[in-house]
């Protein structure tokens, strides 16, 4: 054995893991599959522009453990996430706020929303949420639900509201005030050099293998380390014996654009259910651009299947279920540990995913 620790994975979990480790003596070695650091935070330079690659990270925490954390290795700028929401070319502000309910509606106070609000959850006869669509309708009334959530939704998750949980839309920020800030976070921001360069200052002095399959010698590489953390996808790691779980997983139709501002915010969520997309990223807008050109990606959502990248976790039941007969083989497998977004299982937010990694090596 000529490593205490191989790390399956160079995404956040990851390289928080490794560098800690490293910190303390320890002989660490990360296999990475693709050809560059970073899991999904990964951001490239294109036309002086960092672009997210896969999909929009915006930086949010009240946990100053991991703020402070964090920047050791970065640069944060001070981006305030207040996306926009296009349905049919009637523009909403998001979160759902005093602008938002004026909009569509016409009210200008708060007491004047919530009785809008509270008139038509009464209509909908809900009192016990059983669904997300149910659950949207009692934060935000029917409306709001069906211009700006429901189009969306369905888009994203590729089933009908009535068939997601309602813990899915708890997340979502409703407001009385002009607060157009989405994430109710103390510390907030993106890092100036991308996060590609922030993972890279983590991993500083570490041996990283790139393009390199774990899978594809793996008998080899845990002979190689006393202890393995894993943060692929739990159910291949055991193979699919017991089916493979459900995610769902994002393509970007990515552009450069000869214009210095092509629609005016980072996050444009197109609500309705006509558009193939669910939203338009302009990144140069996440760090204030000045370049004479932009990059803009459309996201479109997809269902996951074998082969393709897994991004979110589908939380149902039945994946719920599935997922606890995976843990349970995980919490069995001696020598390895199971930590990340795929690991677990679960939706993590970036800063959920160090806070995570941090208080599992402290336990070993």
């Amino acid at each position: 054995m000529r490593y205490d620790y191989l790390i399956v994975g160079a995404g956040l979990y990851g390289a928080v893991f490794a560098r800690e480790m490293r910190k303390r003596g320890k002989r660490v070695l990360v296999l990475e599959k693709r050809a560059h650091v970073g899991g999904n935070v990964y951001t490239e330079d294109v036309e002086g522009i960092q672009v997210h690659v896969y999909g929009a990270h915006i930086f949010h925490t009240n946990n100053k453990t991991v703020w402070d954390y964090v920047n050791q290795f970065a640069e944060f700028n001070r981006y305030t996430n207040s996306p926009v929401a296009n349905y049919h070319g009637e523009l909403y502000s998001l979160p759902f706020n005093m602008y938002t309910f004026n909009r569509m509606w016409g009210v200008v106070t708060p007491k004047e929303a919530e009785a809008r609000i509270k008139e038509q959850r009464a209509a909908a006869g809900i009192t016990e949420p059983k669904n997300l669509e149910e659950q949207a309708i009692s934060l935000v009334g029917t409306d709001i639900y069906e211009k700006l959530v429901k189009g969306y939704t369905e888009k994203q998750w590729g089933r009908a509201c009535t068939e997601l949980p309602a813990f899915i839309i708890k997340r979502l920020p409703v407001r009385l005030t002009f607060d157009n800030n989405y994430f109710n976070a103390s510390y907030q921001g993106i890092p100036v050099e991308g996060y590609t360069r922030m993972v890279e200052r983590m991993l500083e002095g570490v041996e990283v293998r790139l393009e390199t399959d774990y899978f594809a010698d793996k008998a080899r590489y845990d002979a190689m380390a006393e202890t393995v953390v894993y943060t692929g996808a739990v159910d291949r790691y055991f193979d699919y014996c017991f089916g493979p779980l459900q995610y769902r997983s994002v393509r970007f139709e990515t552009e450069v654009l000869d214009t210095p501002n092509y629609q005016g915010n980072a996050v444009i969520n197109y609500t309705d259910r006509e558009t193939p997309y669910t939203r338009v990223i302009e990144h140069k807008h996440f760090v204030f651009g000045t370049q004479p050109k932009t990059v803009i990606s459309r996201e479109y959502s997809a269902e996951w299947k074998p082969g393709d990248e897994p991004y979110y976790p589908v939380n149902d039941a039945a994946n719920t279920a599935l997922y606890a007969r995976y843990r349970a083989l995980a919490e069995a497998e001696r020598g390895v540990v199971f930590g990340g977004r795929l690991g677990e299982y679960r939706y993590y937010d970036m800063d959920a995913v160090i806070a995570s990694a941090l208080e599992k090596l402290e336990t070993l």
